[in-house]
């Protein structure tokens, strides 16, 4: 509920601070005394557009300030999903600099004006006779049927299932439409994964495939250097193993007379034994060492296939090549079980849609049930309202389509008058006819949810005193679930109220304000009196004053 309004330096207000109960609170004055621009100030604070011409004095900012109580309204998963700071006393500033620019705050954090808007439709329901347009939109319609069918749980899982559905349709939409285009190139992968599986690719493999390549292609060369060097180290006269022997056995004669020569020795004797090694590996790769004419042009082949599959790929070496047959690898794989994949999700669509069925009907069927209800109390509503003849035809039709909220097609039908047909409510109701309706169906809609506060601007206009009354008492009635305001022109509703306020102007040092206050009981009784009898009151007018509010 909205617990206090400050408006400072808007239009004709200068600084009005105003308190609010719960309950039937009525708003009266003549006719240009402001009421107008209370209600476009408090609009600025649900989020409405703002421009400098809102400014009193243009040389100030200008501040609006609402207090509301909103621990009746569940609106804990907006606050989160919006990144409101939550307080169950919820405070919205708004203020319009100098410069045009607009600033909006909620519990003292910025927000946008997006944001306030959608917090501002939960706080405050402002009506006025152009705004019975809604009643005519489909989506508002099922909202007050679904309101009595107690489709809140139903609506909430179907949403989820539809959006589910919706993200499956897509994916599989994506993987058909890959599979169209991985057709084409699934033959063209295929043929390089081929190649690229026959060269049997090793890490380090080129490395080795050329060594082994300047090996065989140096065979002769190779072959005469070692002999040479067999030579040198095995000659029995003057190779260098024979003259190595006849060093160590010199030593040896010494070794045992002194440390140092026995360290020769040792060295000289450790040199030997190594170079009878080496002439052992030499002699060992003398009888292994043969042309290969066929194994040459084998190792330049594969040579060959391994540097041009390199340039083809734009790979640096072989383990780059190996990382492209894994990625051609998994395309491939991928591509032949796209049928698999496509039929899995075909399965989960199909499930969805099932479940989407079943929720489907039972919010069907829940609305079916409670059109009649609703179709009984709102021309009951609207008898009292002097439309006595008034008849609703709401049927909903189950289709095949999934809509935003089930598979019903709606029709909402009216006819104010006997033996009348039956319309669509924008061509059938006028719009004094529209504004009784709605306030029918708020009427309705009290008892079954938590409705936001709802101000009613002149809701009245133009209804005689008797049907005036009866509004008044459904929205007294209403006011026992929910904060309701009324702006009227007329004593019989003015009277109803729990509490009364006066919008009026005076002249401040020469300057026109607007301002508003509450009225007393002695207050009131002068207000309506003057509302059933003019600024002269009679008598007449005070006593008439005094039975209506008692």
């Amino acid at each position: 509920m909205l617990i206090s309004l400050s408006i400072k330096n808007y239009a004709l207000i200068d600084n009005l601070q105003v308190s609010f109960n719960d309950g039937f609170s009525i708003i009266t004055g003549e006719t240009g005394a402001g009421k107008s621009i209370l209600l476009g100030g408090l609009s600025l604070v649900l989020g409405k557009r703002a421009d400098l011409s809102s400014l009193k004095n243009t040389d100030e900012k200008c501040v609006i300030e609402a207090i509301f109580n909103i621990s009746n309204y569940h609106l804990k998963s907006l606050f989160k999903t919006e990144d409101f700071d939550y307080e169950e006393q919820t405070i919205i500033r708004r203020e319009i600099l100098p410069s045009g620019k607009s600033r909006a705050f909620v519990n003292d954090s910025p927000v946008n004006l997006n944001s306030l808007q959608l917090l501002g439709e939960r706080l405050i329901d402002i009506h006025s006779q152009h705004q019975t347009l809604e009643l005519t939109s489909n989506d508002f319609q099922f909202q007050i049927i679904d309101a009595l069918a107690n489709n809140e749980t139903e609506l909430q899982n179907y949403k989820s299932e539809l959006k589910l559905y919706k993200s499956l349709q897509k994916e599989l939409n994506e993987l058909l439409h890959f599979q169209a285009e991985a057709i084409k190139e699934h033959d063209y992968n295929s043929f390089l994964l081929n190649e690229l599986v026959e060269a049997n690719l090793v890490v380090g493999e080129i490395e080795l495939l050329e060594e082994e390549y300047e090996t065989l292609n140096n065979v002769e060369s190779i072959k005469e250097k070692l002999a040479e060097s067999y030579q040198l180290l095995g000659e029995e006269q003057i190779g260098i193993i024979s003259t190595l022997t006849l060093l160590k056995n010199s030593l040896q004669k010494l070794a045992g007379m002194s440390s140092k020569y026995e360290d020769l020795y040792n060295r000289v004797n450790s040199s030997l034994i190594d170079l009878d090694d080496v002439f052992a590996e030499i002699d060992g790769l003398q009888e292994n060492l043969e042309a290969n004419p066929s194994r040459l042009e084998e190792v330049n082949l594969k040579l060959q296939k391994l540097h041009n599959l390199m340039q083809k790929h734009v790979a640096t070496d072989v383990s780059e090549l190996i990382t492209i047959k894994n990625s051609l690898e998994e395309k491939v794989s991928y591509t032949e079980n796209l049928d698999d994949t496509i039929q899995k999700k075909q399965i989960e669509i199909s499930k969805k849609h099932e479940e989407l069925n079943i929720i489907s009907e039972v919010i069907h069927n829940k609305r079916s049930e409670v059109i009649p209800t609703l179709v009984n109390q709102l021309q009951d509503i609207l008898k009292d309202l002097g439309m006595p003849n008034a008849q609703f035809k709401i049927e909903v039709s189950y289709g095949n389509d999934f809509f935003a909220n089930g598979k019903d097609a709606l029709s909402f039908l009216f006819s104010a008058n006997k033996g009348g047909s039956f319309n669509e409510l924008k061509k059938a109701a006028s719009g004094g006819e529209l504004s009784r309706i709605m306030l029918a169906i708020k009427s309705v809609l009290s008892k079954y949810i938590q409705l936001p506060t709802i101000m009613f601007d002149e809701i009245d206009t133009g209804v005689s005193g008797e049907i005036s009354n009866k509004m008044g008492d459904i929205m007294l009635e209403m006011s026992k679930t929910m904060q309701v305001f009324s702006i009227t022109h007329l004593p019989q509703i003015a009277a109803k109220g729990h509490s009364h306020y006066k919008v009026f102007k005076e002249d401040v040092n020469e300057v026109t304000q607007t301002n508003l206050m509450k009225l007393n009981h002695d207050e009131r009784i002068v207000e309506i009196a003057q509302m059933l009898g003019g600024l002269e009151m009679s008598s007449s007018a005070i006593a008439h004053a005094k039975e209506l509010l008692n």
